[in-house]
Order: C-alpha cells, then structure tokens, then sequence
C-alpha cells in the first residue's frame, strides 16, 4: 500500500488555502479602497486650504506694498 505524504497538502486542501488567501485579499483590497478614498479627500481639501492661504498671502502683500508706498522716502528727507 502506497502512503502519501502527511506534509503535502491534498488538492481540497490546497484549493481551501488559496480561497482563504484570495478571500484576504479582498478584505486588503476594500480597505486599500476606503483608505485611498480618504487620502483623496483629504488631498482635495488641503488643496482648498493650500490655495486659500496663498490668496490671503497674496492679498497681505498687496496692503504691505500698499503700506510702503505710503511711507515717505527716508533717502529723499535726509
């Protein structure tokens, strides 16, 4: 009578184990995709703030130089 091998894995065995893993996979890839979807959002609304404060930047520039302008020129009054 001939034994087989305890070590190796029949095939209802091996077809279980690659269901379980492909199973996993799933759930990693779903979680890839929740997880992906939050990054997005987050880029998105960085991005607002990101260019929202380049517009404030932008703007209190605009008074500063509108502030210098004003000043009188020390080099003219000397």
């Amino acid at each position: 009578m001939i034994r087989m091998s305890s070590a190796a894995p029949s095939r209802a065995e091996q077809i279980e184990q690659l269901v379980e893993h492909v199973d996993r996979l799933l759930v990693r890839y779903e979680e890839l995709q929740r997880t992906n979807a939050l990054l997005g959002a987050q880029v998105e609304s960085l991005t607002q703030e990101r260019d929202s404060l380049r517009s404030r930047l932008s703007a209190a520039r605009n008074r500063i130089d509108a502030l210098l302008e004003r000043l009188p020129d020390v080099r003219n009054a000397a």
